[in-house]
């Protein structure tokens, strides 16, 4: 099932998601929200096996469902992931002055007053913004903006699409580390989508032997962990400060 397939649906039956792009934005959440209320379902924004099956039954299918499955990086019900990915490209601004998004991110968290710049790590900024605009009711946790941190998010998952992974950087014992997203993996690395890799919102591989832990948001049902294999297409990332 992709993000499309549902914001066509949306459509068909009413309830305007934005632009059928395939990219799942505040205006789609919207969207399935309004649905959701309408049909005595759990407003919150995420399309699970309920929600889906209450958009495409009776109705007049654009695309006939298939089973959601966290195989498929298009899943819509990654809502955070999603938001992830609509932000690749996204980089700090090189020398004086700042990327204003990023400083919105850190203003929306309410830490306008202790992140002063963009040359300050935001890895755990970006994973706080993009749990935060898409999870309204999961918690983050204390002291975000410290990779490590994330070690205390929600619950313990298996390392799985969309979910939070933890690192460490400079030494295990440092305090230092990186967070980002899981976005597959080989057999010596995962692929991670994060913030302030290479300066940017992007794809990175993390060695294995650096993975501290694995958290999935503890108001989303657990997944059914699954290892996507992904040919490794760059080198390993040793320091995402």
């Amino acid at each position: 099932m992709k993000i499309k397939d549902i914001q066509q649906q949306l459509a068909a039956r009413g309830y305007t998601p934005g632009p059928i792009d395939g990219v799942w934005g505040r205006a789609t959440v919207a969207a399935v929200r309004r649905f959701q209320l309408k049909h005595g379902l759990e407003p919150d924004g995420v399309v699970g096996p309920l929600t889906l099956a209450a958009l495409f039954q009776g109705a007049p299918a654009v695309n006939a469902p298939t089973p959601l499955t966290l195989a498929d990086f298009d899943d819509p019900g990654l809502v955070w992931f999603q938001e992830a990915r609509r932000l690749i490209g996204t980089r700090e601004k090189p020398g004086r002055g700042d990327n204003p998004e990023i400083i919105d991110w850190a203003s929306d968290q309410g830490l306008k007053s202790i992140y002063t710049g963009d040359d300050v790590p935001w890895c755990g900024l970006f994973v706080g913004h993009c749990v935060s605009a898409t999870l309204d009711r999961e918690p983050t946790p204390a002291g975000l903006l410290s990779a490590r941190a994330w070690e205390r998010f929600g619950i313990p998952t298996a390392p799985t699409p969309g979910a939070v992974m933890v690192f460490w950087r400079d030494g295990r014992g440092s305090g230092k580390g990186h967070v980002g997203f899981y976005a597959g993996e080989d057999d010596g690395a995962y692929r991670i989508l994060g913030g302030n890799q290479s300066d940017s919102v992007s794809l990175a591989w993390l060695t294995k032997e650096r993975f501290v832990a694995a958290r999935w948001p503890a108001t989303v049902p657990p997944p059914v962990a699954r290892a996507i294999k992904v040919a490794r297409n760059s080198s390993l990332s040793w320091n995402e400060a």
